[in-house]
């Protein structure tokens, strides 16, 4: 029996369908077509008038910064650009829902910061976006609900913060002028990194207090700090053996 795709408890109509925008990770656009009137078509088919489908390509060109390459064929553009582009297709007919694959994939550090405005931007609007990454710094910075999924199962799910919270955290020291083996006899100490006359060493449930102590009276404590664990933490945890 074929499964029927629903919204709200309804199966989806073709007005539903339109209010939709989609980014697939492979590329989706025609690369013989220049950028305008590709971006122009593709609002068409999500129901604007002529120069309706113009306007907004061109205000979401601009956006993205790449106006100037509004005339060229997408296959002439930079893997970023072309990005940016398949971006703009899916955003040109202001969708409600908006749902994207490796959005970040090809782009520069400016051109995330710039994506990562414009996604939050749609939901302080009351938009909603979905998109799959493994990039999980960005995941972790930008969304506010998380699924992690391993072998078509959500093994994880929930708020970030709430998941942050629940994972273990980690006591950090950075102790400038003691020697690497001033934690010994500590439980679940790992020396991290060693530098020049400074060590830094992570703690799993150890007492915070007793570290500290410890670690005055070895050298001078530069870094103390109590961390909840990463996204990229917790998804190990939860895909890991």
């Amino acid at each position: 029996m074929r499964a029927r795709s629903c919204v709200s408890g309804r199966p989806l109509t073709h007005a539903d369908r339109l209010a939709f925008g989609y980014m697939p990770e492979q590329r989706g656009l025609y690369p013989k077509m220049r950028v305008r009137d590709q971006l122009a078509y593709l609002a068409r088919l999500h129901g604007l008038t002529a120069g309706q489908a113009t306007a907004a390509g061109d205000r979401w060109l601009r956006r993205l910064g790449i106006g100037a390459r509004a005339f060229a064929r997408v296959e002439a553009l930079s893997h970023g650009n072309q990005q940016r582009v398949q971006l703009a297709a899916a955003l040109v007919h202001d969708p409600q829902v908006l749902i994207l694959d490796e959005p970040f994939s090809g782009l520069d550090p400016l051109g995330i910061e710039e994506v990562t405005g414009i996604l939050r931007g749609l939901t302080q609007g009351g938009g909603t976006v979905v998109f799959s990454s493994h990039q999980l710094d960005l995941v972790e910075d930008i969304c506010e609900q998380v699924a992690i999924i391993d072998r078509g199962k959500v093994v994880l799910a929930g708020a970030v913060r709430a998941l942050k919270q629940r994972g273990s955290p980690t006591l950090v020291l950075e102790v400038e002028g003691a020697g690497a083996d001033w934690c010994a006899g500590l439980p679940a100490a790992a020396v991290e990194h060693a530098g020049p006359g400074r060590v830094r060493v992570t703690f799993h449930d150890a007492d915070p207090q007793a570290v500290l102590d410890r670690a005055r009276a070895a050298g001078a404590v530069r870094r103390f700090a109590v961390e909840e664990p990463s996204l990229s933490e917790l998804f190990l945890q939860a895909v890991g053996p």
